[in-house]
């Protein structure tokens, strides 16, 4: 019989695929089996419809469904950005199949947009400034026309800006290339991304819907605070960079941030609508989660955007291993 391997799942974050993953799995050790799948609605994975007043159960149900075709009782975690909050949702729904949770940029588990505190309270009843009607609308068409040219506010120019710390990160052409591909395959509307929206006389003026990306990881449906009564809750390793434009407590893709910058009009001031501190929630979950017996260590990379695999992948694989080898 052949040495056991240790098992390992990739989940990628939003408008991305596994690509993204390529060179990270290449470096791993033989003795690890990694498996980096396509969630719903993106990469060469099948459009299916996402309802959001699920949160993301959908994708977390695609994934056990994908460690029971695997034939794998248990396995490692590692959740992206968007997919942090995924993993952390598989292991709410099974937690007796999580080995470990690697996030990397994970999502605030409160969601993106419309709270405040550390404990994730609604900005408003309606959780306006979260969902579907949040995403940069002139942004979608460009997905869906497939456009890869270097234009102000082409997937191209997003990357380049935000998911990466572009003062010290420039990927190879060919590189870039592949990661723009993987951008374009994600499928766009109401049902996939961003997702419908609802009106609100509240600011912003748009409050969340019912389908798609955006709604799912709105805190109307996400909440994954529970993570901390979890008996205990699995092993976490928490790594960001600390030049993270898209996830962070001054967030500039939280238009409530935006509105403090005056990027965004007839923002209602600080008291009614702060920024949401989404380090610092995600902070006091896995703190909460100590008194359940849950263990966790949060990695900093200094000069680091939202990707630090990529960024600082040397580092970062060091980090990744050691966590491994200690669940």
């Amino acid at each position: 019989m052949g040495v056991a391997r240790r098992r390992l799942l990739l989940v990628h974050g939003n408008v991305s695929d596994s690509e993204f993953f390529r060179d990270l799995m290449g470096s791993l050790p033989e003795d690890i089996h990694v498996v980096a799948p396509d969630l719903r609605g993106y990469g060469d994975s099948e459009a299916k419809p996402i309802d959001a007043t699920r949160g993301l159960n959908d994708w977390a149900d695609d994934l056990l469904a994908l460690l029971d075709a695997l034939e794998w009782q248990g396995a490692h975690l590692l959740g992206w950005s968007m997919g942090g909050g995924v993993v952390m949702q598989v292991a709410l729904s099974a937690p007796q199949r999580v080995r470990s949770l690697t996030l990397v940029a994970p999502v605030s588990p409160y969601g993106f947009g419309g709270t405040h505190g550390a404990g994730g309270t609604p900005n408003t009843p309606d959780f306006a400034g979260s969902g579907g009607g949040t995403v940069n609308a002139a942004f979608v068409p460009l997905i869906a026309a497939g456009d890869r040219s270097d234009a102000a506010g082409s997937p191209r120019d997003v990357m380049r800006k935000f998911y990466f710390n572009a003062a010290q990160f420039q990927p190879d052409p060919e590189t870039e290339e592949a990661w723009v591909t993987s951008m374009l395959k994600t499928r766009t509307g109401d049902s996939y991304y961003p997702g419908d929206m609802t009106p609100s006389e509240n600011w912003p003026n748009v409050a969340p819907g019912t389908a798609g990306v955006a709604n799912a990881f709105s805190s109307r449906y996400m909440n994954l605070s529970a993570f901390a009564q979890l008996t205990p809750p699995p092993p976490v390793l928490w790594v960001r960079g600390d030049a993270d434009a898209i996830v962070g407590d001054t967030s500039l893709f939280d238009l409530a941030q935006l509105g403090a910058l005056g990027a965004v009009p007839g923002w209602p001031g600080a008291e009614a609508c702060p920024p949401q501190p989404m380090v610092t929630q995600m902070r006091t979950v896995l703190e909460r989660g100590e008194a359940s017996g849950g263990q966790w260590r949060e990695l900093v990379l200094p000069g680091v955007g939202h990707s630090p695999f990529i960024e600082a992948p040397d580092t970062f694989r060091a980090a990744l291993l050691e966590h491994l080898d200690r669940t």
